[in-house]
C-alpha cells in the first residue's frame, strides 16, 4: 500500500504541474491574442496612412502635369 500512496502523491504532483502549465499557457494565449489584435489595428492604420499619402502624391502629379501643359 505504501507504493500506491507514493504513486498517488506522484500523480497529484504531476496533475498540479499540468494545471500550472495550462494556466501559464492560457495567460500566454491571452497575451498573444491581445498583441495580435493590436498589430492588426496598427496594420490597418498604416494601410490607411499609405493610401492617404498615395492619394496626395497622385494629386500632386496631376497638378504638375496640368502646370506643364499650360506652360
Amino acid at each position: 500500500m505504501l507504493q500506491t500512496e507514493q504513486e498517488l502523491r506522484n500523480l497529484e504532483v504531476r496533475v498540479d504541474e499540468l494545471i500550472a502549465l495550462c494556466e501559464r499557457l492560457e495567460d500566454e494565449n491571452r497575451a498573444l491574442r491581445a498583441k495580435h489584435a493590436s498589430l492588426l489595428r496598427e496594420r490597418a492604420h498604416l494601410i490607411e496612412k499609405n493610401e492617404s499619402a498615395r492619394t496626395r502624391v497622385e494629386a500632386m502629379i496631376l497638378r504638375l502635369k496640368t502646370m506643364e501643359q499650360h506652360a
